[in-house]
């Protein structure tokens, strides 16, 4: 019997298979293709986080967190560089923490200088 997975998996999952006496079928990526894979495993974890609560949840934000890392290693940068651009813009522009929703803005008249 055979399962079809096609997408980007952990490092360490054909090792895993193997210890479990299966036999994983795997090829290394082109970048293009890790790149794709990449965003794809993202959307696909945020699926996962959306329909999960408690300790689940966790988990699927920590997958969220490594695709992140791997994702900002193709800028040639850290998760540390993302984590302090968000407390940068956290400083500037806050947080999410008031639950505030913006409804609408109503701009002011403005004089006309047309007279």
């Amino acid at each position: 019997m055979e399962r079809i997975y096609n997408k980007l998996v952990r490092d360490n999952i054909p090792e895993i298979i193997t210890d479990n006496n299966e036999t994983p079928v795997t090829r290394i990526l082109t970048d293009e293709e890790y790149k794709k894979s990449l965003e794809e495993k993202l959307n696909e974890e945020y699926e996962e986080v959306l329909s999960s609560e408690g300790d689940e949840r966790l988990e699927e934000l920590a997958d969220m967190i490594e695709v992140i890392r791997s994702l900002a290693g193709l800028e040639n940068a850290s998760l540390e560089d993302i984590v302090n651009l968000a407390d940068a813009k956290r400083t500037k522009r806050g947080g999410f923490d008031k639950k505030i929703f913006l409804e609408k803005v109503i701009e002011k008249e403005r004089l006309s200088n047309e007279e």
